[in-house]
């Protein structure tokens, strides 16, 4: 076993990583209490349902897979659940899934009660390298991507790096776009490693050095005041792609692997662009500039006619600045066929 610890005052905890943690969640985790545990239908039912049986009163809370889930209807329900099941302020909350149900359920443990507490169980490799830390919690509204939320940090993160093996590629590919982005601003050394293309047998090493890149920045910048921007390297032009509803048949991270394109510099972006052909992701698209561009207007980082963006000159090393959305309308372009 190996932890990291994210250095947050009070509000700090364990990100365990370990192969077969599912297995001691009872030992890891403070279960002694009524639980609700959130999943979706397109994680193995056993995972929830182990973890449900581990606590003194557990809940298996199932929701569609997909964005859909990430909704005020469902956000709703878990509420309902939980009042009906008589939750109080030092019950739980468990997320069981990827990066939808880690919003879903730790948006809806930061607002029962005003804040109970969340653990998180990513069982895709998009949440265990970038969402199931930070405290980003959300729910999508009227097609923008989650934007209403709440920063919301989780009581401890487990890491298990068997509850992959499910996984068809495509989803391992999808989330390996937000380590590649991760290796791009800030680890220049991760990136050599994905262009040597020995993917499955450096896994443990992927995940466990972006899980130090994020944890390094949200440290230094829990609330996304500035540092924590680079994470969204990629987001702005992808979040427009994955908002666009005649593109939802795009994973996130595919999206995101499309947004990084326009925002390397000329020599890098050969280097991604191989990259990412080698991981099966995306690196051009049909798609309408028009509808993406409004979509991007409409993302919640934007500041009126501005948003600042992070670019990359070189692999290891970034630049953010402030842009007017209108210069960012010819870099759409880029990317489409």
């Amino acid at each position: 076993m190996s932890f990291l610890h994210m250095e947050l005052g009070e509000l700090g905890y364990d990100i365990v990583i370990e192969r077969g943690a599912l297995d001691r969640a009872a030992e890891l985790l403070d279960l002694d209490r009524k639980v609700l545990v959130v999943t979706d239908d397109g994680v193995p039912a056993e995972y929830a349902s182990k973890v449900a049986a581990s606590a003194k009163d557990g809940t298996v809370f199932t929701v569609a897979q997909g964005e859909d889930s990430k909704s005020l209807e469902r956000f709703g329900e878990i509420m309902s659940r939980m009042l009906k099941l008589g939750f109080g302020r030092k019950d739980a909350v468990v997320a069981v899934g990827g990066g939808v149900v880690g919003d879903l359920a730790g948006f809806a443990a930061s607002a029962y009660m005003r804040g109970i507490d969340y653990y998180n169980i990513p069982t895709t490799v998009l949440s265990q390298v970038d969402s199931s830390i930070g405290g980003k919690t959300a729910v999508n509204l009227d097609g923008i991507k989650n934007i209403v939320g709440a920063f919301y940090q989780p009581r401890k993160v487990l890491v298990d790096l068997d509850l992959l093996s499910t996984l068809p590629q495509r989803q391992i590919s999808n989330g390996l776009a937000e380590a590649v982005k991760m290796s791009l601003t800030s680890d220049a050394d991760l990136f050599e490693l994905f262009e040597k293309g020995n993917i499955s047998e450096n896994m443990d090493e992927i995940i466990t050095r972006s899980l130090m890149i994020k944890k390094n920045v949200v440290e230094q910048d829990e609330k996304e005041q500035g540092l924590r921007k680079i994470l969204n390297f990629g987001h702005t032009i992808g979040h427009g792609i994955e908002s666009f509803e005649h593109l939802n048949g795009l994973y996130h991270g595919e999206c995101v692997a499309l947004g990084m394109i326009p925002m390397v510099s000329d020599t890098l972006r050969p280097r991604l662009i191989k990259v990412l052909d080698n991981l099966s992701l995306p690196t051009s698209v049909e798609l309408d500039c028009d509808a993406v561009y409004a979509a991007m207007i409409h993302d919640k980082k934007g500041e009126g006619d501005y948003v600042t963006v992070t670019t990359v000159p070189d692999a290891g090393r970034y630049e953010m600045k402030r842009v007017a959305f209108d210069e960012l309308y010819p870099l759409i372009k880029m990317i489409g066929k």
